[in-house]
């Protein structure tokens, strides 16, 4: 199966936890179906991407990056690359990449949808991100490192998270409860 094939699947599947969020996969799913291409960043206006929401073993901090051209807290993910089988794939890539983590667990199933513009994506200008967000568990005592997109990594309690974006919050939210209902044996690590 192609990672667009897999994509398209991933989303048809995915049962949202809001009104809001069926919106967006709705709207993924018929911009994967207008865009064979909508995987790459090549793809304008917009294309899709992943990224993973990382969590402590104990789901009580949250391990987030100060991306450096936004100068905001964030999440880890980014564009699909050719090799990257799938969504999952992506995010299973791009967190370990991004945080100097090995060993994360990556739950299957997305857990958010989110759509940003970039004012200066590689390849054009302004582009849309369809972003389709995973929850992670990092192993016990492992040391995060910021990678070349980042400024700086920082594990934040849950009860002192920075200023950070509203969907942020729905994010972590949603993250930890999807991590705390499936058996640990369920998460896939990170490739």
């Amino acid at each position: 199966m192609s990672a667009h094939a897999a994509a398209l699947a991933a989303l048809r599947s995915w049962t949202p936890p809001s009104p809001a969020q069926a919106t967006l996969r709705d709207r993924f799913v018929a911009h994967l179906e207008e865009h064979p291409d909508g995987l790459r960043r090549t793809c304008s206006p917009g294309h899709v991407t992943a990224g993973t929401l990382v969590l402590s073993p104990g789901l009580d901090a949250v391990l987030l990056n100060l991306h450096g051209k936004a100068r905001r807290w964030f999440h880890f993910g980014g564009h699909c690359e050719p090799d990257d089988g799938s969504l999952v794939a992506t995010a299973a890539r791009e967190a370990p990449e991004e945080s100097g983590l090995a060993g994360l667990r990556v739950h299957p199933e997305p857990v958010h949808l989110d759509v940003h513009e970039v004012e200066f994506c590689r390849g054009h200008g302004r582009a849309d991100h369809l972003d389709v967000r995973y929850a992670a568990v990092a192993p016990p005592g492992v040391d995060a490192r910021a990678g070349d997109e980042s400024l700086e990594v920082r594990w934040w309690p849950l009860a002192g998270l920075p200023d950070l974006e509203p969907e942020m919050h729905e994010l972590i939210r949603l993250a930890r409860t999807r991590l705390q209902s499936p058996p640990p044996a369920s998460l896939a690590p990170a490739e």
